[in-house]
């Protein structure tokens, strides 16, 4: 990521939430499970059959683990990424995943995507971007918005307005978030900077308002 480009969207950026719900059940995996996650990739790798899908299937059925940690500890031992395990790690990947977003033809979106990001920054002190392989994601106490290279020339910026009570204008697009469960449950698509205009800012500071008194989940969030 160019310094000079991104000096004032730097600030923003933190670490994902779900780091922190990942050094938790790392810690607590000897006392719930008796082996540590060095343990656990040792036996996979020297007991567990080949492939990730047997390996998932084999630390369900013989060891008894739930989905998640099988997932998680299958693809560990296929040396898949660890990023999630630190905030130094985080980061340093966060930004290869800024840069993959925005690479080739998805780069013309970059300023949209950078000017948004200072948009949001000046909401609050406790506004913060934590890139994910696929988006980048809004937080304040939850996920309030969302900025998504959807194509070559759109960037959706996604909201969270499952509490806004009121009429929606047509230029947010239902995602259908709400009848899944989902945190972003409308978009504005945009494929220019002049299309960041005062009723994104509106939109973008009614979501972070929305979130304001909502408690903090404890539950991890998902790198997509």
């Amino acid at each position: 990521m160019c310094a000079a480009q991104t000096k004032k969207a730097q600030s923003i950026y933190g670490v994902h939430p779900g780091v922190a719900s990942m050094q938790k059940w790392v810690a607590d995996l000897k006392e719930k499970t008796g082996r540590t996650v060095d343990e656990w990739l040792a036996l996979i790798r020297k007991d567990g059959p080949q492939g990730e899908k047997e390996r998932r299937e084999w630390l369900k059925e013989k060891h008894k683990l739930g989905t998640n940690s099988a997932w998680w500890l299958a693809e560990r031992a296929e040396g898949k990424s660890d990023a999630e395990e630190s905030p130094e790690k985080y980061m340093e990947a966060a930004r290869e995943h800024v840069e993959a977003q925005f690479a080739g033809k998805k780069e013309t979106l970059r300023p949209i995507y950078e000017t948004l990001l200072q948009r949001a920054a000046v909401l609050g002190a406790d506004v913060k971007a934590c890139p994910c392989q696929t988006m980048v994601p809004l937080y304040r106490n939850h996920v309030f918005a969302q900025l998504k290279a959807t194509t070559n020339t759109r960037l959706d910026l996604g909201l969270a307005l499952t509490h806004y009570e009121g009429k929606l204008p047509k230029r947010l697009v239902d995602t259908g978030g709400l009848a899944k469960k989902d945190r972003i449950t409308h978009r504005i698509e945009l494929q220019s900077l002049h299309q960041i205009d005062a009723g994104v800012e509106k939109w973008l500071k009614i979501a972070y308002d929305l979130d304001a008194g909502q408690k903090r989940s404890s539950k991890p969030a998902k790198f997509i």
